[in-house]
Parts: C-alpha cells; sequence; structure tokens
C-alpha cells in the first residue's frame, strides 16, 4: 500500500505553519507532515528509532529554545540525518544567516514571500524538483 512521503515542519509561528500547510494541500503536494515547534523538538523527533525519518525537512530559522541555524548544525553531527534534505523557509534575507545554513548542509533556501500566491510558486518548485530528484536515503 502506498504511502505518502513525510515532511517535517520545523517552524513556531503557527500562522507561517498554517500557511504551508494549505500550500502544501493547495499543490497537490501528497505527503503527510509532523511539526515540531522549534530545533530541539525536531532532534527529539528525529532522533527518536521509533519515529519515521521524514522525506523532507522545512525550517525556519528564527525560533525559540533551539534555532534553525544551530539545528542545522546539530542536525550534521548525526550522519543518519545528513542526507535528508531540508530546506530553509524563513523571513530573513540576511546574507550571513543564508551563508550559515548552506554551511550547515541545506538544500535551499527560500524567503518567505508576503504575497500567498508567490508562496505558491516556491512550494511547487520545490514539488517538482523533490518529487523528480533521486533522494540518497529514499
Amino acid at each position: 500500500m502506498y504511502k505518502p512521503p513525510l515532511i517535517l515542519i520545523v517552524d513556531d509561528d503557527i500562522l507561517d505553519t498554517k500557511i504551508l500547510l494549505r500550500s502544501l494541500s493547495d499543490t497537490n503536494f501528497n505527503c503527510r507532515t509532523y511539526i515540531t515547534r522549534n530545533g530541539k523538538e525536531a532532534l527529539e523527533y528525529l532522533n527518536n528509532i521509533g519515529n519515521e525519518k521524514p522525506w523532507l525537512i522545512f525550517t525556519d530559522i528564527s525560533m525559540p529554545i533551539m534555532d534553525g541555524i544551530q539545528f542545522l548544525k546539530e542536525r550534521m553531527k548525526h550522519k543518519d540525518l545528513r542526507s535528508i534534505p531540508t530546506i530553509v523557509l524563513t523571513t530573513s534575507s540576511e546574507s550571513e544567516d543564508k551563508e550559515d545554513c548552506f554551511k550547515s548542509g541545506v538544500s535551499g533556501y527560500m524567503v518567505k514571500p508576503i504575497d500567498y500566491k508567490e508562496f505558491k510558486e516556491i512550494i511547487i518548485s520545490i514539488k517538482n524538483y523533490w518529487l523528480k530528484s533521486e533522494v540518497a536515503h529514499l
């Protein structure tokens, strides 16, 4: 039986999470989602041997307890987590944030647009790329 891929969402902003979930639905991105509110929660989920590993991770940068950049750095310390494609969806367009994220092994860095139509177009691009890409852990 076919099981849609799992996407882990790491974002403390409830509205941003709802927008991402809506755009996944509106673009017919056939997936299941699991939501964590900060990097610490995400690592706890990922390191629990009983939990399914996600096919893709979306993370924000600005979060309490453990921010997205620290999450990315910690994720890279775990060999089994490094190959999970991870995309940063954030409001930060700071070059230092981008550089830190790419040094920490992200697959993509997207600045969240204000316009929902533009946000949906980003999700469509991500969907088209990752559904056609050969991912190491699949």
